[in-house]
């Protein structure tokens, strides 16, 4: 197997794109990717999406994409993997180069979600939980995770403020982010008068409804270093999975999945947690942050809400999370966001992340959950 870097990576801004279609998204991402690196040539396309069929009306998307993009006739598939599905379509590109199927490969995530109504995205979301045992009885993932944030505060005696640094350390890096949606610092106060969406978890727990796609070029590592981008290597690509409904699991506060994928990424990279510079996290829900910091072992179980609070998230911490929004500050359309969460690491490892940079940073991780932590799918990226 080749090893493998990532050579190019273009954006959309995330934000309500009334007057862009899941398509336009996604060939403006493709189109910046390829700039990015100075390359045209594509072999294959791999597209990272969660709802276009339910929410776009539109299935075989990769093909329309290829089409739209002018990469007919090259391999194009989409991957699904809930909210994940971004950081699958990476790890499937990032497979078949490896194996040597392909030189270059195109990888996009891309999510159009506003068209809809809230409670038809909250809908489709929910086709992401168990459909007999959970979204058959009419609970959201803001209820799941509103269950697993009051199960945290009662084994650990925490209150609900104990989660704000986590939303302010979100918004406080986004607001330095030109492609973040929610460019607004936030305050303690703030957070404790947010509206309540499922008791204990209110508005500025939880991330918001959006669109957006972004998107990566990658090549063999051989390659990549005749390229004009500073190639970043991808040294772990690693996949997990638990039971798709909470009650299956024995602790439902362990995301087993979580851990699974990060163990496996620290032993393919031959690094382990403190020897990562910046962790993008999966915060689609404050809780989902801590519990994530816990089983990836940066802190042991009970004590990442003090970490938070001690600052060491923060973008001169221990551990920067979320360094330019993460999915609370920067939006999270759902299949993107995987891909968005690599764009943002290879910014931070070529020292492109302007005045959310991370000093000295050579080891980053992303890591994308889909579902209440059924399939994680980590990424390590060296430079």
């Amino acid at each position: 197997m080749r090893d493998v870097s990532i050579i190019g990576i273009g954006q959309t801004a995330v934000a309500e794109h009334w007057d862009k279609s899941i398509r336009d998204l996604a060939v403006e991402a493709a189109q910046a990717a390829r700039r990015d690196a100075g390359i045209e040539r594509v072999d294959a396309l791999y597209v990272g999406n969660m709802l276009s069929g339910e929410l776009a009306g539109q299935e075989n998307l990769a093909t329309v994409i290829a089409d739209a993009a002018g990469l007919l006739p090259v391999e194009a598939i989409k991957i699904e993997a809930a909210c994940a599905s971004g950081g699958a379509a990476l790890r499937a590109a990032a497979l078949g180069v490896a194996a040597g199927a392909h030189e270059y490969a195109l990888v996009v995530g891309v999510e159009k979600m506003t068209d809809y109504l809230t409670d038809g995205v909250t809908a489709a979301l929910a086709m992401a939980a168990d459909a007999d045992y959970e979204a058959g009885h009419g609970i959201s993932f803001a209820a799941l995770n509103a269950m697993l944030m009051r199960r945290y505060m009662h084994e650990h005696k925490a209150r609900h403020e104990d989660f704000a640094p986590f939303s302010i350390n979100s918004h406080r890096n986004a607001a330095r982010n030109p492609f973040a949606m929610y460019r607004q610092e936030i305050t303690a106060e703030d957070f404790a008068a947010s509206p309540i969406v499922a008791d204990p978890i209110n508005i500025l727990d939880s991330a918001g409804i959006c669109d957006g796609a972004a998107a990566l070029l990658i090549a063999p590592s051989a390659e990549a270093r005749k390229t004009r981008r500073p190639p970043v290597r991808i040294a772990a690509s690693a996949v997990a999975t638990d039971t798709v409904a909470l009650a299956e699991r024995r602790d439902p506060l362990v995301w087993q999945s979580v851990a699974d994928s990060a163990r496996l990424a620290y032993a393919q990279a031959k690094l382990g947690p403190k020897d990562i510079d910046l962790f993008e996290v999966h915060d689609a829900f404050t809780i989902v942050s801590v519990l994530s910091l816990e089983a990836c072992g940066f802190a042991d179980r009970g004590s990442a809400l003090k970490l938070a609070a001690e600052g060491r998230i923060g973008l001169d911490g221990d551990i920067p999370i979320c360094t330019l929004g993460g999915l609370k500050g920067r939006g999270h359309p759902v299949g993107a966001s995987g891909a968005y969460q690599i764009v943002e690491v290879v910014q931070q490892l070529r020292g492109e992340a302007g005045a959310a940079q991370v000093k000295d940073a050579r080891v980053g991780m992303a890591q994308s959950v889909g579902g209440s932590g059924s399939v994680t799918v980590t990424h390590i990226l060296q430079v």
